[in-house]
């Protein structure tokens, strides 16, 4: 008697009863229905594992009414979007592809798990991008580079002969959210990658993604053919280079008929590139382009080139790239990190987006928070992305943002695609604090539609990750929309950028000059610090960086008056006592910027200390966790930040602002040791 009316307290608790959980579901915590929903309720013809798949997550998780699923290739404008339909009674889901129908199949369980209305469902669905990539910058050994949730999930060692289950439950992530594209491999990629022995280990991992709509890429090392294939030399206009490249990528498609194409870092941070051999980039991308182009492979060539000089690195890739638009094959894009200088907390956009008018370009995110925290910062990064986007370049007038550039909204092109660095590991939570899954779902959504606003976006994500209860869902989304700004704050605002601890890239250096070192690794360079005032001259008097941007931008940030105060310090040196447009002096404003971020992630721990109710035990503690790091790492920037910088202002930290409470000497003297990270 007694265990019945513990049972029945049991029942009578349930709803209000949270279990643990490890995070690992990510945001596909569907609830499973029970006893499962008959198959006659799901309504399709053909067989096509894709379809299987589609079928399968409504025959598991699908509550509603019946379902149908209809290829029709009238849709094919689409590419692989798809159109939902309420139609008496039932749900008709059509797509010209099955993949399609698979992205219909998420979508509507996303609504289901939303609380969405299905009565009177009319959706149209394309894609903004065809090619919606992750890239990983996993290594062959098992490390990952900037890498902050584990090893990587691809068990080199243990492939082609045991598959890992993880494999399949990150194609279906990935699926969930439209990614159908994945760059294996590390861009400073290890020769060995195109190893026979390797490609065999990759068919398998392709294998299992092409049911889930995903196909596979590698960065490649460009002296691939002299150090494993024997040459004397990767000089791409050299026939017998060009033959093993040949030959290479007929071995690939052989084993991977579907295989994307390459990824190519070169003549960037000392990797090798076609300019070891006095040729072009556009020698090097067109060669390689020549010989997938029989395979429908393309060629991504990264932008980010820098090298040792007196010029500006922020310069650099638009001075190298410009002069060659218009000489590169329809095959291959350039792609361009959403800043100039390196996925900093905040940039001012990069100047090559619109510069080439004849040669495709896409965009480069870091989901990664190499520059953010790694993991241990709640730092949700979908602002970042849309400030990006919807930048106006002015390159063809006015609303020539970002994305309409890589879009093919303004400039029709052959093949458009998003990228993204992946921040995923083998962590059970997949990317090492609960909050980072938030920004490879934003990365994922803003890929297939980058008109989703940041809000809607998260506002999807707590719902399906943790709950929709409006008392958790708004508190914690306010956290996730102000959480990058506040990290600008407390690290680096008004456009300072790049004073981070060397190497690792964890924790403040603003002191750090790497005498006998590459000036441009140094933050010293960056912040430019003196008696007189703070910041990167790039007006025309300095290094004429505003000359790369289009007008009016070029006359708007070049003018201090004009210039948006989030990145005076960016195009301006300016001095500690000018007046800001809220009358403080850029000092005072420094000040106050650091201390409000400090302020906000001590209101953060707040606002999830109140939510304890609403979550797990697990996920809570561990954000609970993080968000004290987090808060102890803000005072760590601002004390050696505001100490360092007022060795130069000589002037007052303002009094009602909270004292700093370490000493400069004992900061400098912090020497973190991160090498796993990289």
């Amino acid at each position: 008697m007694r265990n019945f009316r513990v049972y029945i307290l049991i029942f009578l608790l349930m709803p209000f009863i949270i279990f643990a959980e490890d995070g690992s579901k990510l945001w596909l915590r569907f609830p499973n229905v029970k006893n499962g929903i008959s198959s006659e309720k799901i309504i399709s013809k053909g067989k096509n594992p894709t379809l299987e798949i589609a079928k399968k997550e409504l025959m598991s998780y699908w509550q509603g009414q019946t379902i149908e699923l209809r290829t029709d290739k009238s849709l094919k404008n689409l590419k692989d979007g798809y159109v939902i339909k309420s139609n008496s009674g039932k749900i008709i889901i059509s797509a010209a592809k099955e993949s399609g129908l698979l992205y219909g199949v998420y979508h509507i369980l996303r609504l289901q798990q939303t609380k969405s209305d299905f009565s009177h469902l009319n959706i149209t669905e394309k894609p903004s991008y065809d090619i919606r990539i992750l890239n990983h910058w996993d290594n062959l050994d098992g490390t990952i580079e900037r890498g902050y949730a584990g090893h990587s999930l691809w068990k080199w060692e243990d492939l082609p002969n045991k598959i890992s289950p993880r494999y399949e439950e990150y194609a279906r992530v990935n699926a969930s959210i439209g990614i159908n594209s994945v760059v294996l491999n590390n861009v400073n990629a290890s020769p060995n990658m195109l190893r026979t022995d390797y490609l065999q280990k990759v068919k398998v991992l392709a294998d299992v993604f092409r049911a889930y709509g995903i196909k596979v890429y590698l960065s490649v090392n460009f002296s691939s053919p002299k150090v494993i294939g024997g040459l004397e030399n990767s000089d791409p206009l050299h026939k017998n280079v060009q033959q093993w490249w040949k030959e290479k990528a007929s071995e690939i498609y052989n084993l991977i008929p579907d295989f994307g194409g390459f990824l190519v870092k070169a003549n960037s941070e000392g990797q090798p590139g076609p300019q070891d051999y006095g040729r072009t980039h556009a020698d090097g991308a067109n060669m390689m382009a020549d010989i997938l182009k029989p395979h429908g492979g393309i060629v991504m060539w990264r932008a980010f080139v820098y090298s040792p000089s007196k010029e500006d690195r922020a310069k650099q890739a638009h001075l190298e790239f410009v002069p060659l638009d218009g000489k590169f094959r329809d095959n291959v894009i350039i792609q361009i990190k959403n800043g100039p200088v390196d996925f900093q907390p905040r940039e001012a956009f990069n100047p090559l987006f619109g510069a080439l008018k004849k040669t495709s370009e896409m965009v480069e995110f870091q989901i990664t928070q190499e520059y953010l925290g790694f993991s241990n910062h709640l730092v949700y990064l979908a602002p970042l992305f849309k400030e990006t986007l919807d930048s106006d370049t002015y390159s063809d007038g006015k609303g020539s943002t970002i994305a309409k550039i890589t879009d093919g909204t303004l400039r029709p092109a052959q093949l458009t695609a998003i990228s993204a660095v992946a921040n995923i590991g083998e962590d059970t939570n997949w990317t090492g604090h609960h909050f980072a899954q938030a920004n490879w779902y934003a990365f994922g959504r803003l890929a297939w539609n980058h008109e989703l606003s940041a809000e809607n976006i998260a506002d999807e994500w707590i719902k399906m990750t943790f709950t929709d209860k409006a008392a958790f869902v708004n508190p914690v989304k306010k956290i996730m929309l102000s959480s990058r700004e506040t990290a600008v704050d407390y690290m680096m605002p008004l456009g300072l950028h790049h004073i981070f601890a060397s190497g690792h890239h964890y924790g403040p250096e603003p002191w750090g000059d790497y005498k006998g070192g590459r000036p441009d690794w140094s933050p010293v360079y960056y912040h430019q610090a003196n008696a007189q005032g703070i910041g990167f001259d790039r007006t025309k008097t300095g290094s004429d960086a505003v000359s790369q941007y289009f007008s009016p931008l070029n006359t708007i940030y070049g003018d201090i008056e004009t210039c948006p105060e989030n990145l005076i310090l960016w195009f301006h040196h300016v001095p500690w006592n000018y007046k800001m447009k809220d009358g403080k002096t850029l000092w005072e404003e420094l000040a106050f910027k650091y201390d409000s971020g400090v302020q906000n992630v001590r209101e953060y721990q707040k606002v999830w200390d109140q939510m304890e109710a609403y979550v797990d035990p697990e996920r809570f503690t561990q954000v609970q966790s993080k968000l004290k790091i987090q808060a102890k790492d803000a005072v760590w920037w601002k004390d050696a930040c505001l100490l360092y910088f007022q060795t130069f202002s000589k002037m007052p930290i303002p009094y009602d602002i909270e004292r700093p409470v370490h000493e400069l000497e004992d900061l400098k003297k912090i020497k973190l040791d991160l090498k796993h990270h990289n």
